[in-house]
This record gives structure tokens, C-alpha cells and sequence, in this order.
């Protein structure tokens, strides 16, 4: 059924007015917060029925006035609260104090390639990227059971190539198996599958690697996180982010700066979006993991705070230090090195690089990972600490192979498209373009689209080229 356009407004709504009570509680208790003053309100404003069963709409119900006013009180009331005396983590959100909590930092040799090395694996990187991102973004939102159902009856499980579009015969035989979101795929889904899929659709996971781009481009090696604001004000409409960026671009406009962006009202503060928005940053930097992280920090600090900021350095390390040591394993500790030792982000990494040294199975590690997390919940399933784990289940289990890299990121479920991009991404950057296998590359025809002005629809190669130019020019 269409939806009315208020209700197509309501939808917009969604993330903007900072009131996701059941996030922000489990948010605060994840990062140690003293509840005990704030529990009696917690139960009282959460006893009042949502006003329909989608728990984003706001149209309606019992939630009136008096209820939104009271619960972005009990909001900001949580920013102020203690952190417990015993809570085990050392995590903190400035950069002075991050690189006061770091480990001895790595001693990596300098990139001294030629300019058309650099290319080569720039164009890998975001070429790996691009091609990840597109495997897992027709199956976002799914649980790995769905996925597992899907590809088994299209003959794609273990995923050996992209989502294609199933026949008559294959349907009957999903549906029968009453998965939760297969019929997603259909309608405007078909340009994510085969053999329909003609490049990349427009992605906030390549939006923002161009983003990083265009920031480095426009204000050079010394832009700031009030830039990085200010550019995403310039150049992306706010219905184009989620979560924490669309809090964060909320509080901009109402003259909310950096680094108070990413707290206020912002229940979304550790979710993955800062994580995705690496890449250019670790691009620009071969063989400086440091710097890297640090402008990543630069990125990340207007919209998110602790392991949602470390997510975004952990990454941008990774793809730095991916020009000048090709081991996997070595490149997921060069970027643990960036981040805080006693934080959240480093224990449950480390849980996968244990699991992998003591012989657990591929199935077995994302075992773990879903012990741990709840796919069923959209804290768990967005979080950047559960992604950055099957991230490394995709770089470890990989086998150094492109095909299992991105495949075994995306079954694993939780955020398909955006782990599948981050490890087609270090997988692009460690080989190179031309290691990338034709089955994944050919279908996106050197075609990407982005939402970034001057980039809605561009060759691949081109933006590579441009992207290792405007690196090479900011040394």
C-alpha cells in the first residue's frame, strides 16, 4: 500500500529526534554509566506504548507532548551520570588522550613506491570496496539464517558470486522456507543483482569514502572536524545519513559544534557509521597508520564518541599499513595500535584473532559473534564492535583469497554491505586492481554513483586516479 506523504515524512523522521529511549539506556550501561538515578524514569517513559508497531513512527498514539518533552530530559540527564567505579574499560574520546591510551606504536617501514604502484592499489582498494559493498547491500538487514536460506535455494551458498534474481521455481522454494526479508530483494532491488546489475548504485559506504576525498580535496592535509561538518552541510542532504550522522547533522543546524555533536541527544554515538567512513583516509596515507588514524579521528569525532570513534581509526590504520605489510594479521594488530589498549574495540577483536590462532572453524568464529551480539536488535546489529569483529573473521578466514574475504564477511550477517565493503577494501589494497577476479569487477562496468556533488555517476578508474592525485599532493 503507498504510503501518505505524512507518513512518508514521519519515515524521514527517523534517528532526528534523539529519543530511541531503549538505545540510549543500553548505550549508557555499554559505556558505564551509574544508572541507578535514572531507572524508575527509565521504566516509567518506557511503559507508554509506542505510537504503532513500526517504533520509529511518531504519529498518533499515547506518546504525546509531555512524553517527548520528558524523555529528551531523561536523555540529556544520562550524558551527566558517573561512570562506575568499576567499570574495567579505559576509553576515551580526545586524541590526546586516545594516544596516551595506545600501545607501543609499530615500527613499519616507509612506502617508497612510483606513482603508478600507488595507483595500482588505490584503484584495488576502492575497486575491492565498491565490489564488496554490492555483494552484501541487497541482503542488509538480514539475518545470516535468511541469507543461508536464500543462496541455498538459488544454488549461492556457500556465496560464490553476487545475489542473482531467483526464478519462478527458486522463489516458491525461499518463500516456502518463510525467510524474514527475502521479498526485498524485488523492484529496485534488481540493480543490486544479477544479471541486471549494470555499476554501482549510489551507497552511503561509497558515499563517504568519496566524502573523505572531496574534504581532503576542497580544504587540504589540515582540514578540521568543523570542515568535515560544514562539508557535509555543503554537499549531502540530510535524508542521505543515518543515525548517527543524521543526529549529528541535527545538532549542526541548530549551531551544535564539534565534538558536542556527537553527544547531544545521540543515541547512536558507537554504531558503525564512523567505521565506513574511513577508507580515503587510510588511501592517502601509505605506510603512516598514524596520520591516518588521526584524520579519521578528525572525521569520525563530529558524530561519534569511544569505540565508534576507534572504529574509524582501527580501519583507516589497516588500509595505511596495508601498502607496506601484506600479512593480515599484522594489518589488524598495526591498526589495534591506533586505539586505545583497554577499550571494547581492542577485547573484542582480540576474541577473534584467538578464536582464529586456536583453530576455530570459519562457522565457529561467527558463532561467537553471535553469542555475543543479538542480530534481532538493532543496537547489536549496528554497533561498531560487532562489525569490526566479522570484519576480522573475514581478513583472518579469508585465506587471502578476494572471493572467501568478502563472502565470509557478508554470511556472517549483521552489517552485509559495509563489511563486505571494508574487507574488499584492505583485501584491494594489499593486492592490487589487477589480483581483483573479473567475476567480481566486470559487473560494475568501471561505474560508480555517489550522492557527493560532482561525483553522482563517474568511472571508478577516474575517481582512483583523481583520489592518488589529491593524496600525492597533501604529503
Amino acid at each position: 500500500m503507498p504510503q501518505s506523504s505524512l507518513e512518508q515524512w514521519v519515515n524521514h523522521q527517523i534517528w532526528l529526534d534523539g529519543a530511541d529511549l531503549r538505545t540510549e539506556y543500553q548505550q549508557a550501561l555499554e559505556e558505564g554509566r551509574d544508572l541507578t538515578s535514572v531507572e524508575a524514569e527509565y521504566r516509567r517513559l518506557s511503559a507508554v506504548p509506542p505510537p504503532s508497531e513500526s517504533w520509529h513512527q511518531q504519529i498518533g498514539g499515547q506518546r504525546d507532548a509531555a512524553w517527548w518533552r520528558d524523555a529528551g530530559a531523561w536523555v540529556d540527564r544520562v550524558q551527566t551520570l558517573p561512570i562506575r567505579a568499576d567499570y574495567p574499560y579505559v576509553e576515551p574520546s580526545d586524541l590526546a588522550a586516545i594516544h596516551a591510551a595506545r600501545p607501543s606504536q609499530p615500527r613499519l617501514k616507509p612506502w617508497k613506491g612510483s606513482r603508478g604502484r600507488f595507483l595500482e592499489l588505490v584503484h584495488g582498494g576502492l575497486l575491492g570496496r565498491i565490489c564488496g559493498c554490492m555483494l552484501g547491500k541487497p541482503v542488509e538487514g538480514w539475518s545470516r539464517q535468511d541469507i543461508c536460506i536464500s543462496g541455498e535455494d538459488t544454488g549461492n551458498h556457500p556465496l560464490t558470486n553476487y545475489l542473482a534474481i531467483p526464478t519462478k521455481a527458486q522463489e516458491k522454494k525461499i518463500l516456502a522456507a518463510k525467510p524474514r526479508r527475502f521479498l526485498s530483494i524485488k523492484g529496485a532491488w534488481k540493480t543490486m543483482l544479477l544479471p541486471t546489475m549494470s555499476g554501482m548504485v549510489e551507497d552511503d559506504d561509497i558515499n563517504y569514502t568519496t566524502t573523505g576525498f572531496a574534504i581532503l580535496k576542497q580544504k587540504g592535509k589540515n582540514f578540521t572536524p568543523l570542515d568535515v561538518a560544514g562539508f557535509w552541510g555543503d554537499n549531502i542532504p540530510i535524508f542521505h545519513t543515518c543515525t548517527a550522522e543524521r543526529v549529528a547533522y541535527r545538532n549542526f543546524v541548530n549551531f551544535v559544534l564539534p565534538p558536542e555533536s556527537a553527544v547531544v541527544r545521540n543515541p547512536y554515538r558507537e554504531w558503525i557509521g564512523a567505521q565506513i567512513r574511513a577508507d580515503y583516509f587510510g588511501y592517502a596515507n601509505p605506510g603512516n597508520p598514524e596520520r591516518a588514524a588521526e584524520w579519521a579521528w578528525r572525521d569520525a569525532c563530529i558524530s561519534h564518541i569511544r569505540n565508534g570513534i576507534y572504529g574509524e581509526m582501527w580501519v583507516a590504520a589497516m588500509l595505511a599499513a596495508a601498502f607496506v605489510e601484506k600479512d593480515p594479521l599484522a594489518v589488524i594488530r598495526i591498526g589495534l595500535a591506533q586505539v586505545p589498549v583497554k577499550s571494547r574495540l581492542v577485547e573484542d577483536v582480540e576474541k577473534i584473532i584467538a578464536a582464529h590462532r586456536d583453530g576455530m572453524t570459519y562457522d565457529q568464529a561467527v558463532d561467537l559473534i553471535h553469542a555475543q551480539w543479538d542480530q534481532g536488535d538493532h543496537h547489536d546489529w549496528c554497533h561498531t564492535n560487532s562489525n569490526a569483529q566479522v570484519v576480522a573473521v573475514g581478513l583472518l578466514y579469508g585465506e587471502d583469497d578476494y572471493e572467501k574475504t568478502i563472502t565470509r564477511a557478508v554470511m556472517a550477517g549483521f552489517d552485509t554491505d559495509c563489511n563486505g565493503a571494508t574487507c574488499g577494501s584492505v583485501w584491494g589494497i594489499l593486492h592490487g586492481a589487477a589480483a581483483l577476479p573479473r567475476k567480481w569487477t566486470r559487473p560494475m562496468k568501471n561505474i560508480v554513483r555517489t550522492g557527493v556533488a560532482g561525483y553522482h555517476e563517474v568511472k571508478i578508474s577516474d575517481l582512483a586516479e583523481e583520489m592518488v592525485d589529491v593524496a600525492l599532493s597533501n604529503r
